[in-house]
């Protein structure tokens, strides 16, 4: 790799959303995008190790910020509810706005202080047509989707949905009986989701509570992840399983989500944290383990 980078030395925030790492850099006022290649050595470093990469650029549209969405595998992705939580904080520390308004390549997504370090974020409403989840090919029920794979036989049948990412949910009797490191991979590039797919394994407690893990398309098993929370929360609903109000419990933390009837908007709540402040060493490209890609 070369070393030279327009991001040598470029400043970062180290967060967290409900335990899901996230990167925060502001690069409004730069052209350069980040690569996937840049993407991967950054994520490869101690410091700036990721699950997301939330990249903000200047907004054509008047909103407060253009933001990319990178995984910690150089992809990119359409949306991140913990990360868009994360950028909120970041954007209005300081005295910075309570309420910010963020263009993704999946559309505009809102954000509004609920607390100190807790933010609600509108993902707006969750997609089931086939095209736009997106399947490879349409099929008869998106709640009934079944996703035997050779040597496992899921418990029964799961739902597919978008929530700007493509998102798989198997509803389990017990979310801890399932490894994810095994499942995940295989379940991620099943042949129905040509983008892959995030794996989401529910155990609904009652109509209130679910308990999740989760493995992220372009970034492995993590502790949160919002969107998987909103999509399962969602397929709960469908299924008669839960309320509009729903708590999801992850490993890193709980997320609050309600799938709103007046206008089908899916609002999720939930924690951020800062755990430090650097700048990228002016190699960074270099200095990447070898195998970042």
């Amino acid at each position: 790799m070369s070393a030279a980078s327009p991001l040598a030395g470029a400043p970062f925030l180290k967060m967290n959303g409900a335990g899901n790492q996230i990167l925060v850099m502001d690069l409004r006022g730069r052209d350069h995008v980040i690569t996937a290649d840049e993407a991967r050595a950054i994520a490869g470093l101690p410091r700036s190790g990721f699950d997301q990469l939330m990249a903000l650029h200047d907004s054509a549209g008047g909103a407060d910020a253009f933001m990319r969405i990178y995984n910690n595998d150089g992809s990119e992705s359409g949306a991140c509810g913990n990360g868009t939580r994360c950028v909120a904080w970041a954007l209005g520390r300081d005295g910075g706005p309570d309420r910010v308004t963020l263009e993704t390549s999946a559309g505009p997504i809102v954000a509004e202080r609920a607390g100190e370090f807790s933010f609600t974020v509108d993902m707006g409403p969750p997609r089931f047509d086939w095209r736009e989840i997106p399947l490879a090919h349409a099929i008869d029920d998106d709640d009934g989707v079944d996703v035997t794979l050779p040597g496992w036989t899921p418990p029964g049948t799961a739902s597919a949905l978008g929530m700007g990412n493509p998102h798989l949910v198997c509803f389990v009797p017990d979310q801890q009986a399932y490894d994810l490191a095994t499942h995940g991979p295989a379940l991620e590039r099943h042949p129905l989701f040509p983008q892959r797919t995030n794996v989401s394994f529910a155990q609904v407690l009652d109509r209130g509570h679910i308990l999740l893990r989760v493995w992220e398309r372009g970034a492995g098993p993590t502790l949160a992840c919002g969107t998987a929370a909103c999509a399962t929360a969602v397929a709960a609903i469908r299924r008669g399983l839960a309320g509009r109000r729903v708590t999801v419990d992850l490993p890193g933390g709980r997320l609050g989500v309600e799938w709103r009837e007046s206008d089908g908007h899916v609002l999720m709540t939930g924690p951020v944290e800062l755990e430090w402040e650097d700048r990228l060493p002016a190699d960074f490209m270099a200095a990447a383990p070898a195998d970042a890609g």
